[in-house]
């Protein structure tokens, strides 16, 4: 526990503090009836409405189209499986800027469907939700999807001969183990969607605005750091409550996983109604998700002189952006892969000694850490960056210049995936084997080694991928301390789309296209290199 609690003190709990301090504090004296002044005030109340029921929705209409795409990459097996499960994962990782843009193009004026039907969707709410859904239909189909493909089918099977129908079984038998996953599912899709910044801010327009859209609006428009801090207090909260009841509700749910290999449970689809499902989701993941890809490569090779490759040369030279960048952005490539790496590293290590930690249950202060190791992901990215500027900058911590202040805030947000990727499994690991490596003379280090480490190894490779993914999106804290002339890639792409100009935005476009190989690769190569299939995120 010590690592993990040090880490999240010095680079979270001080930081944004720090930065909340600052909001209600006046000459040194807390000034808490700000926080009354600004939750009574009206156009505030609305945003907290629309923040937490726009948040619901896009959970529940996640989970209803995401669970049978879980199902199909957990029960089916079929050609293009590992490429297609690399697919969806992609568009979790892409800046929000570049999807709100994305689906600006396909839902907005002058867009796909304004074009075919006259319907245009943008600054309504249902914008918001289908980019939501493309956001998190991956995380719904890796979680869900991994701990089903791990399921014992034989235990339904069971229950179908002791007389109950197809779906009396799944209700009774998988449904119950499938619920810490579905709940962990639905709690990060909450998260993410109750926090969403980038896209309602460019598909909602000035009528919805979230509490992420509000706090930058505060801090970085109208200068108003007290209302700012109130807001990140409010949406504290919210998200710490959420968690806690989410921990009880998993610990309670989580106890009788019988796990086998998936490659024991994979097999090619039988019957029109299995083939029917995969079709289904098959073209979900076509309209959905790749169709707003498409619309990113097509646009970053419609120059104005016809289609060819001249916005991504204009991308190995300075100039071709202006004084937006004092290197190439091309550079931003290389900057965004190193920077993930460290970060990478740093939330495995991170990540699974809290893991691990968590796992041998003792005591109430190290099951609360459950819930908190999740805050990271609810608490606004600006306020966090704006904690990074404020406090790092002194003796022993000055960091301000340093090139590792950006590794360390992307791993804040890798850590929350490792830890919910790999506590599952470890929690599902037998403790009489670890008794009877001890009982055998095995160390705690030998029986970690010899014992828990093959079970998790897939779950390990896993929270690697997907935290190394998400380092290379990540932009609400990195592009307030990412160096003029380190960019990283989602850094890059919300200067060049902030700058008017052809040539900007179809730059904006091929990095964005960059970033979307460069993460597709990267997940795929997880898919090919993996060992085994336990711990599948």
């Amino acid at each position: 526990m010590a690592v993990p609690v040090a880490f999240f003190a010095v680079f979270f709990a001080y930081p944004v503090s720090a930065i909340v301090g600052r909001g209600l504090k006046t000459d040194g004296t807390w000034q808490f009836g700000r926080v009354g002044e600004v939750l009574t005030r009206p156009d505030i109340l609305d945003v907290l409405w629309f923040t937490t029921w726009q948040a619901l929705a896009s959970t529940a209409l996640t989970l209803l189209i995401a669970l049978p795409g879980a199902y199909v990459f957990a029960r089916f097996d079929f050609p293009g499986k590992q490429v297609l499960r690399a697919v969806v994962t992609v568009p979790f990782v892409l800046p929000t800027v570049v999807v709100g843009t994305a689906f600006l193009a396909l839902l907005g004026r002058g867009g796909l469907l304004d074009e075919l039907w006259g319907v245009r969707l943008d600054t309504t709410v249902w914008a918001i939700l289908l980019a939501h859904v493309f956001f998190n239909y991956a995380v719904v189909v890796r979680t869900v999807g991994g701990l089903w493909s791990q399921l014992d089918p034989r235990q339904e099977e069971a229950a179908r001969v002791l007389g109950a129908g197809r779906f009396a079984a799944w209700r009774r038998v998988t449904l119950p183990a499938l619920g810490p996953a579905v709940a962990a599912a639905a709690l990060m899709v909450f998260l993410f969607t109750f926090t969403s910044f980038g896209v309602v801010q460019i598909l909602g327009g000035p009528a919805h605005s979230t509490l992420e859209v509000e706090v930058y609006r505060q801090t970085a428009l109208l200068l108003d750091l007290p209302t700012a801090a109130v807001l990140t207090l409010v949406q504290f909260a919210a998200v710490g409550a959420i968690l806690a009841v989410h921990a009880v509700t998993v610990r309670r749910r989580e106890r009788a996983l019988k796990l086998v290999d998936p490659a024991q449970t994979s097999r090619r689809p039988q019957g029109p109604g299995q083939w029917a499902l995969l079709g289904g989701v098959l073209l979900t993941a076509l309209l959905l998700i790749l169709l707003p890809l498409g619309v990113l490569v097509e646009r970053s090779f419609d120059g104005p002189g016809g289609y060819g490759f001249g916005y991504y040369e204009a991308l190995q030279s300075a100039g071709g952006s202006g004084s937006t960048f004092l290197v190439p952005p091309l550079e931003a490539v290389g900057n965004s892969l190193r920077y993930a790496f460290i970060a990478t590293v740093i939330a495995l290590v991170v990540g699974g000694l809290a893991a691990a930690a968590l796992t041998r249950r003792a005591g109430r202060l190290v099951r609360g850490f459950d819930a908190l190791l999740m805050l990271p992901l609810g608490v606004s990215a600006v306020t966090v960056g704006f904690g990074f500027l404020i406090t790092l900058d002194k003796p022993p911590l000055d960091l301000r210049t340093s090139w590792i202040l950006v590794p360390l805030a992307q791993a804040l947000v890798g850590v929350p995936f490792v830890v919910r990727t790999m506590l599952p499994v470890l929690r599902a690991v037998d403790e009489r084997l670890r008794e009877a490596a001890a009982v055998l003379g095995a160390s705690p280090l030998r029986a970690w080694r010899e014992v828990d480490l093959p079970m998790v190894r897939r779950a390990v490779l896993v929270a690697a991928g997907f935290a190394f993914a998400v380092s290379l999106g990540e932009f609400g804290a990195t592009v307030f301390i990412a160096r003029p002339d380190n960019p990283t890639l989602p850094v890059a792409v919300a200067r060049l789309l902030g700058r008017s100009g052809e040539l900007n935005y179809g730059q904006a476009m091929a990095l964005s296209t960059i970033l979307m190989l460069v993460c597709a690769v990267s997940l795929l190569l997880l898919e090919r290199i993996r060992t085994d299939r336990s711990g599948e995120f």
